[in-house]
């Protein structure tokens, strides 16, 4: 018979405790915090939805890679396992290994970027637009129509806007756009896959104007499946064989690999463009180090390298994508509003629909991230007005597109029982939304400010 239960494709053999609080507790826990749950200590954390990013329970074969590590300065064993792991999945000439993704993306933006250019994506999630804007150039997001819209539901709601695309780049001028980028899966827009066709068609236009096409690949693998799963004429490709024709329409890429590589740390920038790979490591000589570890001891670099193989099993993959569409089924069956369909590392409620009642300006989400914590001290984050909301010359905010929460799932780390106590948390907080306030800040930084805002209630 076909089982009708996915199930974990792996045994658990070490565990964690967790630590239980009051709500009681939470409440002065999440006060002392200034009401954002970045400042909360883990510890104090029941379940921990913040980001799926360095989150990941590592494997029997990584924590043995762990110990096999080589540790030389220059020329370890260790990076030319990473590296050919890497070049076998993107084919890329130039590997670069950096300590997380945000390194390799300020590496690369330090050195294209600048005043009066500009980078087209599908959307830019926070750091990959706080490097762009950090260099003094512009982010610009050219999501498709349908991916702006929670409720309607689609296959690839991750796509770039092609032909938006082209008139942006006849707008503002093939030399002010040193090169374009696709997001996979699309972060900000709701983990929502990107289609072959569509990272096809915009490599079209980058061609026909010149311009190099990087992919931010934290998510390739997740991608892929959805590639396999969704799209005519992939059903029968492995979900390597995907990935490896994404990478082929690429010509670099920047890769946070505490996603989709399955470990705590790490990450790296590869090309084919000699002289720029040339530029990025020099200057990673003197922000990360040596071009053979980039920040990163060996024995990282071996888990990232034993994650890679991993990440591309089908079984885990299905197993990976069935439970977060299995968390957002059971949340639409009881009415609560999220982005549909369920992407491919977290549900994303939408605060809008949540509560209408409560404007941009007093932030919905971060009323729903601060109620679910203290409901059932489960941690989230706001992705909307807080995260991406910016100022006027008045002074007025300038809402983001989307006001949604974010609830990532780290892999390998929770069992469906956490899975559906988490689903009761939401559906109390859900029954109970007419009495959510607003909020609004007490301090806030000049740039990525989410991770050290304060807050406090709108009474």
């Amino acid at each position: 018979m076909k089982p009708k239960t996915i199930i974990e494709p792996f045994k658990i053999k070490s565990v964690e405790p967790i630590r239980f609080t009051t709500r009681e507790e939470r409440e002065v826990l999440l006060k002392e915090a200034g009401y954002n749950p970045f400042l909360l200590p883990a510890d104090d954390v029941l379940i921990d939805l913040l980001t799926d990013s360095g989150t990941s329970a590592m494997s029997a074969k990584q924590w043995a890679g762990i110990m096999e590590g080589d540790e030389s300065y220059a020329g370890s064993k260790s990076f030319y396992r990473f590296e050919a792991v890497i070049k076998s999945i993107t084919n890329m000439k130039f590997i670069i290994p950096t300590h997380q993704g945000r390194a390799a993306e300020k590496i690369l933006f330090t050195i294209v970027g600048g005043p009066g250019k500009y980078f087209p994506n599908n959307t830019h999630f926070d750091t990959t637009r706080a490097n762009v804007e950090f260099s003094g150039a512009e982010a610009v997001d050219l999501l498709n129509e349908v991916g702006k819209h929670p409720e309607i539901r689609a296959d690839f709601k991750g796509n770039m806007d092609v032909e938006k695309l082209e008139a942006f780049i006849k707008e503002k001028g093939v030399e002010n756009i040193p090169l374009c980028m696709i997001t996979v899966t699309n972060n900000s827009g709701g983990g929502q896959p990107v289609s072959m066709q569509n990272i096809k068609d915009v490599k079209a236009v980058c061609n026909k104007y010149g311009i190099p096409l990087f992919l931010d690949a934290c998510r390739f693998a997740e991608n892929a499946y959805f590639i396999k799963i969704r799209e005519k004429g992939y059903e029968n490709k492995t979900p390597l064989e995907i990935a490896q024709e994404m990478f082929s329409y690429a010509d670099g890429v920047t890769m946070s690999a505490k996603k989709d590589a399955l470990v705590n740390i790490g990450g790296f920038l590869a090309m084919n463009d000699d002289e720029l790979a040339m530029k990025c490591r020099n200057l990673l000589i003197v922000t990360e180090g040596f071009p053979t570890y980039g920040g990163l001891a060996g024995r990282d670099l071996e888990a990232v390298a034993q994650g890679l193989l991993e990440i591309v099993d089908e079984h885990y993959l299905q197993y990976r994508i069935r439970s977060i569409e299995y968390l957002g089924e059971r949340l639409v069956a009881a009415g609560v509003p999220i982005i549909e369909p369920p992407g491919g590392h977290a549900i994303y409620i939408d605060a809008k629909r949540f509560l209408p009642n409560i404007p941009a300006d007093q932030y919905p989400g971060q009323s729903i991230v601060c109620e679910l914590y203290l409901e059932g001290g489960v941690r989230s984050v706001e992705i909307g007005s807080v995260m991406f909301g910016k100022y006027d010359k008045n002074g007025k905010l300038i809402p983001a597109m989307m006001e949604l929460v974010r609830m990532a799932i780290p892999r390998r780390v929770y069992t469906q029982s956490h899975i559906d106590y988490l689903i009761e948390v939401i559906i109390e907080v859900f029954k109970n939304r007419d009495k959510l306030k607003g909020y609004k800040f007490t301090y806030e930084a000049p740039m990525l400010r989410h991770f050290t805002a304060r807050f406090k209630p709108i009474i």
